[in-house]
């Protein structure tokens, strides 16, 4: 048996490995949004004695890694913080050695057999992309318009971005907007609520995404360094203590059980309900504690919800009542 026959073994037994890890993760909620801040390349190349620029290599590898393993678990949306910024204040030699290495590798995502055509995968650059170099922004635009009819997943790649830089474009582009709308009163005051946060979320470079549920960052950082600050409140930041080039399948595995285990967390402070009360006739729970309502009474109001007032609750309170004393009796007969 050659080395190719059994890289190909190997490799089979690592899919199939990975599709029952795959099963038992997917008993659970899983993520929909999952974005790495890829942290820690130059040093990884300080580690090993590596040439200027092969830990970015390296890294680029990792992330192909990630992608599959993101886009095989059914993650919809994937984000990655490629280059800030603020890396623009690095030396001209490593920044021209990024942006042509940043070309080379946009240019590898449309071709046919790549890994965004093979899972369908829509790729999206979200910065200022004013800022890059030619080369790199006319990559960029041939990479979104090859990919802009996949619609199975979406990977934006975060290029020339920061947060701050995100939140004042939208703002602007708001003010461009609204200006013919803003009226001023006869006191001199402008008018309130003419721009309002979903105005600002729209003009988001990250609009195309919801916010994310997990952010992995590594090399033991705990900042989220100027990345989806607006997107972020709500998610879980995963700190993993390896160099981005040394991620592996468990550092992702790990993020989604903590992910998991909080979100099992979040239902867990509370016992199941006694009681559901629905307004407006519907006796749908529409995806609403279906875990934990297996033995509730669902009790349906026909007003709408804005007309509920006390009697309401006090008839949901007297019909649970009757029903749990009706099943006590049950139950000494």
């Amino acid at each position: 048996m050659d080395i190719k026959q059994r890289t190909q073994i190997y490799n089979n037994l690592c899919s199939f490995a990975r599709k029952c890890i795959y099963s038992i993760l997917s008993v659970a909620t899983l993520p929909n949004h999952i974005a790495f801040i890829m942290d820690g390349n130059r040093r990884y190349s300080k580690q090993h004695n590596l040439v200027d620029g092969e830990g970015h290599k390296v890294g680029y590898s990792s992330l192909m890694s990630m992608l599959r393993y993101c886009y095989e678990l059914g993650v919809k949306y994937v984000t990655v913080y490629a280059f800030s910024i603020e890396n623009f204040k690095r030396s001209p030699e490593e920044v021209r050695s990024l942006m042509d290495l940043m070309e080379e590798k946009i240019e590898g995502l449309i071709k046919e057999e790549s890994l965004v055509n093979q899972y369908g995968v829509r790729v999206h650059f979200a910065g200022n992309l004013k800022l890059l170099s030619k080369p790199v922004r006319l990559a960029a635009e041939r990479a979104m318009k090859a990919t802009a009819k996949n619609s199975k997943a979406v990977l934006t790649i975060c290029i020339a971005y920061t947060s701050t830089d995100e939140i004042l474009h939208a703002v602007e582009e708001c003010c461009e907007e609204k200006r013919d709308d803003v009226k001023v009163s006869n006191d001199g005051k402008y008018e309130k609520d003419v721009i309002n946060v979903v105005d600002i979320e729209r003009h988001m470079y990250m609009a195309v995404a919801p916010d994310p549920d997990i952010i992995i960052r590594t090399s033991g950082e705990t900042r989220l360094s100027n990345f989806l600050l607006w997107q972020s409140s709500n998610c879980l930041l995963c700190t993993q203590s390896v160099l981005w080039p040394e991620i592996g399948f468990r550092h992702l595995v790990r993020a989604i059980l903590e992910f998991q285990h909080k979100l099992h967390m979040y239902m867990a402070v509370a016992p199941d309900p006694d009681i559901i009360i629905r307004t407006s006739g519907e006796t749908r729970l529409s995806n609403f504690l279906l875990w934990q309502s297996g033995n509730c009474l669902l009790c349906t109001q026909s007003v709408l919800w804005p007309e509920i007032g006390f009697r309401h609750l006090v008839r949901a309170i007297l019909e649970f009542q009757h029903k749990l004393y009706y099943l006590n009796k049950q139950k000494q007969t």
